[in-house]
């Protein structure tokens, strides 16, 4: 109650005669309308109501508009019959009043459709409004300021609630159609405003009668010109908002603006402007039908990138600058100034239309660059300035676009649109340092940002102009009207050139390079210094680039740069961004002139020391350090070195993840670089911290603990406490960390040299370190057994260790290993089993040709009845005949001969064998080979598939051995009748394909479109093994392949559809069971073309794949909805335009997938799997969320409600997007 007695008392006052009293008491009433808890009972709601209705009209402005205020938080808290009253006063304020209260009781009506509280009140509020606004705008009689207001309110209605209108859709259109023919110059753009509203929620017949009536207007060549252009703008705007939902009009649109463009008069150049910006957004929204008429717009773009009607070529020419003005004036002697010439608006929109070209087209960039590149560097010398900049930014453009069709080729032949690109850097040169001898400051800019984007895309291409490029450079600099942006530019870009290029390049500019910068240092703006130092950096590499000296004489320029930055160093306060630019610069010049700075060394070191107290910017002092430890010019650190041990040994302790691995990173160097002066209490200190980071929570900190760990064991000079102490601390977490399951890579090469430098540091005993190695792998009652990843890390332990400890132990643990192999009533299969890959292990690095018979006692394990047994011997077999070939590998290649049973299992071995071969890259005998070959291809076509999957794997590591023997022979069993032979060859060319060149890629070059076409092939396992193949080749080697693509894509999207027949039904007695045959080559194909849009996104036309192929994919099974589901965000972020073109129809899979429950029987397989679907399906649609310009389809719209109101989607969808 207390409530409505307060708003009693103020609904008084706001009635009072005076003006200031009715400001503040609504004032009050705001605030109480603000307030969580506030509730009105009804008679006080009318009231309410109608006071603040009577407030618009006050006289004092300052309390009409606080009344629109209170409109926002009433309209919540009132009920429906109230805000409906207060709807249709409005309307009646806006259609009978004068003017000045009709301003503001549109600004009302629009607050309250804007904060409608639900959709129920909204439905009536539009009911009941509706027709009053279209009364408004077709009424006879409504003045055109009310025409005005009606569209501008009716523009928000239908934004928000177009789609609650379906019934009144036809009514209003017929209403603003006409509307379009209007006198008025502003009741024709708010109509075009609204109409495209509108059209985003219009059925497509609705749609089509618009775009007809709209297409009839512009046919009409009798009709005004404003009235044209009006209707072109319309054309664009209905593109705009209903994305690809125009495609099908394009058929007539587009040569109908074609020919206005090009036959409108001399004068009109609004219309050759709207025209062009329309034929951009349809280049942008409906990037698949637009296709067919891209060459002829890109002529269009180009022929109106140079129209200038006033102004001819030979008067620039013939001039100096200054002199351009007045001649102009003489030239348009038709009454015509300079002021009234708007051609500069056709420049400009046909070059933000060429820019549509460039960024929808990737496959057109050859062409682009034949006709469009020379045009576009011709026209930097536009004299319009914002047109420059668009120039500018159009040709940025193109040098991003290529950047993203070159991504990752090292090597480009001439159709490269890169290779393409540098053909035209001269000439590029030549016309950018025009643009920076200009005055404009903006020109400079954009001149500088384009030098950036070059440097980028092709990092060496201005190795011959740097000479020319220093005047813009220095005059960027050093002119006294050059703004601190224009300064940032020219020092981004002098940093990525000098990062960029060898130095000897700039060795004869050095001291007009130098000068500038090193005055930009002292610059007062934080931006401009930190830009200046970070340039400084690399003028230091560049300077000096190797210590034994390069000819060029550095010394002049050491002092001026280290004082320079000294003077930034020194000071404390400044922004951040600068403190960490001059502590890395200082770092950089220490270790790189330190020799030539000895003097000054024992000033500025503890300054640095200094920094790593401070919290902020210890990270960077850190680095700083490791790079002064790390330079071969051995400074003497003496003063500084203890305290700075001691800072880093605390760091460890931090929380700070990224502090402590630089910590760990810069110790080690230190350890290095000055072991000997760094006490033994300190390094023991060090080791107690190091302990405790050794875990498999982090492996990355763990391999750098304890490669640290190794440095300090294996320095000379350390005393035996150290390795005491890492005995007792570290040692007990490596022998945990050994039986991790997720152990690999750079961590377990970290532990396996630990283990060998703890033998090597005397004072461990082998035996005792050899026994606790092995009885990590027995089970625990506790944990149970060891992981099968783990018996590898613990084998390959063991393994460096007995080699560290010398001949004599190594040949008495291989003993030992055997006797456990010997020993039948070992019943322990853990035992064995890590016996066998110990003896494997041991054996690749070691000849065990001296233990008599090992190869028979590893072979009896063959006999054994667990699978992990037979694995593991015949890896231990492969491994000991890595270390002696002569001896043991004929003694497999006759055992694969006799004995069937041993086949699989031998062939394993066989494999161990060659791919140690194909990677160390020394040859086998030609014997051998032909041995090999022989019994291989013998296997190709085994009935068992684990069989022929090895055989392919040994065909192509062989491959890369003797590349021009195998090649022919794979070649030539892609003919073989037996289907399993074909498949086998393809598999092994697929294992030939590595990342590394190799003497094999010349052969594969020309013989590679045989195997891939196999993609053709009648059976299915020779189809899926051609996709596998050119999967990897995509990935690994893109160059082989790029030319056969426009053959082999339409093939490969062949094999992503599903295939009735190779569907079939196995009768299981009680029930029946669907196989599908052809699961298996759809993921393969989908994954497919996953690779092939990151390596060849050029060749791939998205347009024609995303519809019906991707589509399809998106409706199929688990195994294949995944791949899609990352080709669709892959895509979303590639290639926005073709994914918005066809946005609609992708919804309602992606609907079904997120929406689909289990059965309640499900099992915890099934349910699991269906979560990953979901979470998969929800990052490609917050993939497609972020396209601009998703929100002109209302299908994604309302999957985007359906996902807000159910809470479980919700909150995995935010998750998704916060990653």
């Amino acid at each position: 109650m207390a409530a409505n007695l307060t708003i009693t008392g103020i609904l008084e006052k706001m009635t009072g005669k005076d003006k200031d009293y009715r400001y503040m008491a609504t004032s009050d009433l705001l605030n109480e309308l603000n307030k969580e808890g506030f509730k009105l009972d009804v008679e006080l709601e009318g009231k309410l109501s109608n006071i603040v209705l009577q407030q618009l009209d006050d006289v004092a402005g300052d309390v009409s508009g606080l009344a629109v205020k209170c409109l926002a938080p009433l309209v919540k808290k009132i009920h429906e019959q109230q805000v409906l009253d207060m709807t249709n006063k409005l309307c009646d304020k806006l259609l009978n009043l004068k003017d000045q209260h009709r301003d503001i009781a549109s600004i009302a009506m629009k607050t309250i459709v804007a904060e409608v509280p639900s959709l129920s009140v909204a439905q009536s509020v539009l009911v009941s409004i509706t027709p009053r606004l279209i009364q408004g705008i077709t009424g006879t009689g409504m003045s055109t300021e009310i025409k005005c207001e009606c569209l501008d309110i009716l523009c928000d209605v239908l934004h928000k609630y177009g789609n609650l209108m379906a019934s009144d859709h036809e009514p209003l259109l017929g209403a603003l159609l006409p509307q379009l023919s209007s006198n008025q110059a502003t009741v024709r753009k708010k109509t075009v405003s609204c109409i495209a509203s509108l059209a985003s929620s219009l059925s497509d017949d609705l749609l089509a009668k618009a775009t007809g009536e709209v297409l009839r207007l512009l046919k009409n060549r009798a009709s005004k010109s404003e009235m044209a252009r009006t209707n072109i703008q319309m054309s664009g705007a209905l593109s705009r908002a209903v994305g690809y939902r125009f495609g099908p009009h394009l058929g007539d649109t587009v040569p109908v603006l074609i020919n206005y463009c090009t036959s409108a008069s001399e004068n009109d150049e609004e219309l050759r402007e709207y025209s062009l910006q329309a034929l951009e957004s349809f280049l942008l929204r409906c990037p698949r039908d637009i296709s067919s008429y891209c060459d002829e717009i890109l002529h269009l773009t180009l022929e109106f990138l140079s129209y200038d009607p006033n102004f001819t070529d030979n008067m620039e020419e013939d001039t100096d600058d200054e002199s351009h003005e007045e001649e102009e004036d003489d030239e348009s002697e038709n009454e015509y100034t300079d002021d009234e010439d708007v051609s500069w608006k056709v420049r400009r929109a046909a070059a933000k239309c060429l820019a549509g070209v460039i960024v929808s087209r990737p496959e057109l960039l050859g062409k682009l660059y034949e006709e469009a590149c020379p045009k576009l560097i011709d026209r930097f010398k536009e004299r319009e300035e914002n047109v420059k900049m668009d120039v500018f930014n159009t040709f940025i453009s193109l040098l991003r676009q290529t950047g993203n069709v070159t991504k990752g080729q090292m090597e480009f032949d001439e159709s490269s649109p890169r290779w393409l690109l540098k053909q035209e850097v001269p000439k590029i040169v030549r016309s950018i340092n025009k643009q920076l001898r200009e005055k404009s400051v903006k020109t400079k800019v954009g001149a500088f940002s384009v030098l950036k984007e070059l440097v980028v895309v092709l990092p060496d291409c201005l190795a011959e102009h740097i000479g020319s490029l220093i005047p813009g450079f220095e005059k960027a600099l050093c002119d006294k009207s050059s703004t601190s942006n224009l300064k940032i530019e020219a020092l981004t870009f002098t940093r990525l050139v000098l990062a960029s290029h060898a130095p000897p390049v700039f060795h004869p500019y050095i001291k007009a390079i130098s000068a500038p910068v090193i005055s930009a240092v002292g610059e007062r703006y934080y931006k401009v210094t930190a830009e200046a130092l970070r340039v400084c950096g690399e003028l230091v590499r560049v300077v000096r680039p190797n210590i034994e000296g390069s000819g060029f004489d550095f010394k002049p320029y050491v002092h001026p740069i280290y004082n320079a930055i000294m003077a930034r160093l020194a000071n404390q306060d400044q922004d951040q961004e600068v403190k960490e630019s001059a502590i890395t610069c200082m770092g950089l010049v220490v270790s790189t002139f330190g020799d030539y700075l000895r003097g000054e060394l024992p000033a500025c070191l503890p300054v640095l020391v200094d920094r790593m107290g401070n919290e902020i910017t210890r990270l960077t002092a850190v680095k700083a350090f490791a790079v002064i430890a790390a330079s071969p010019l051995h400074l003497d650190l003496s003063c500084v070195l203890e305290h700075v041990i001691s800072e880093l040994t605390a760091f460890l302790r931090k929380a700070n993840r990224a502090l402590r691995q630089a910590t760990l990173g810069t110790l080690n160097t230190l350890i290095v670089a000055y072991g000997d002066k760094i006490g033994s209490a300190a390094c023991e200190v060090i080791v107690i911290e190091l302990s405790t980071l050794i875990s498999d929570f982090d492996l990355h900190m763990t391999a750098l603990a304890l490669e640290l760990c190794c440095t300090l064991m294996s320095d000379s000079r350390s005393t035996p406490n150290v390795g005491l102490t890492v005995r007792n601390k570290v040692l007990p977490q490596a022998l945990t960390l050994v039986k991790s399951s997720l152990l690999q890579g750079q961590a377990l090469l970290a532990l396996r040299n630990f283990f060998a430098a703890l033998v090597y540091s005397a004072n461990t005993s082998f035996d005792a370190l050899l026994e606790s190695l092995l009885s990590t792998a027995k089970p625990s009652p506790q944990a149970g057994g060891v992981a099968k990843q783990a018996l590898f890390s613990i084998a390959q332990c063991v393994a460096v260790l007995c080699l560290a400890a010398g001949d004599k132990k190594c040949s008495s643990t291989v003993n030992m290993l055997t006797d456990i192999l010997k020993d039948d009533s070992s019943t322990s299969s853990a035992k064995q089993h890590l016996a066998l890959l110990c003896l494997g292990e041991i054996g690749r690095r070691k000849d065990l040709s001296s233990h008599v018979q090992i190869e028979s006692i590893i072979i009896e394990s063959f006999q054994s009845p667990f699978e992990e047994i037979k694995s593991a011997a015949s890896y231990a077999l492969g491994n000991i005949a890595v270390g002696n070939l002569q001896k043991y590998l004929p003694f497999i290649l006759d055992k694969i001969d006799n004995q069937q049973k041993k086949q699989y299992l031998l062939l394993h071995s066989l494999k161990e064998v060659i791919v140690r071969q194909s990677v160390d890259r020394s040859d086998f005998q030609e014997s051998s080979v032909e041995k090999i070959l022989n019994l291989l291809f013998n296997h190709c076509e085994s009935e068992e598939e684990g069989v022929r999957n090895v055989v392919a794997e040994c065909l192509g590591k062989i491959a890369l051995i003797e590349p021009q023997k195998l090649v022919p022979a794979l070649k030539d069993r892609t003919t073989y009748p037996a289907a399993f032979t074909r498949a086998t060859v393809v598999i092994g060319v697929k294992y030939a394909i590595v990342e590394r060149p190799g003497k094999i890629d010349a052969i594969l070059q020309s013989e590679i479109s045989s195997f891939l076409m196999l993609i053709k092939d009648q059976d299915r396992h020779v189809r899926r093994a051609a996709v596998l193949a050119l999967n990897t080749a995509a990935h690994n080697k893109p160059n082989l392949i790029k030319g056969l693509l426009p053959e082999l894509l339409p093939l490969l999207y062949d094999q992503t559809i599903i295939k009735q027949e190779l569907i079939r039904t196995v009768d299981l007695g009680p029930f029946k069971h669907t196989v599908d045959d052809g699961l298996e080559l759809r993921k393969a194909a989908f994954e497919c073309v996953d690779t092939l849009l990151d390596s060849c996104l050029d060749q791939v036309n998205p347009s024609s794949f995303i519809v019906p192929y991707l589509k399809s994919g998106l409706e199929d099974h688990y195994d294949v909805k995944m791949p899609c589901h990352l080709i669709l965000s892959k895509l979303a972020d590639k290639c926005p335009s073709a994914v918005l073109a066809v946005l609609d129809s992708l919804v309602d899979p992606l609907q079904k997938t997120v929406s689909f429950r289990p059965k309640q029987d499900a099992v915890k397989q099934e349910v699991d799997r269906n979560e990953d679907m979901v979470r998969s399906a929800l990052r490609a649609i917050a993939s497609l969320n972020r396209i601009s310009g998703g929100d002109c389809s209302h299908k994604f719209k309302n999957l985007m409600n359906e996902i807000g109101k159910s809470q479980t989607l919700w909150d995995n969808y935010c998750s998704i997007r916060n990653e």
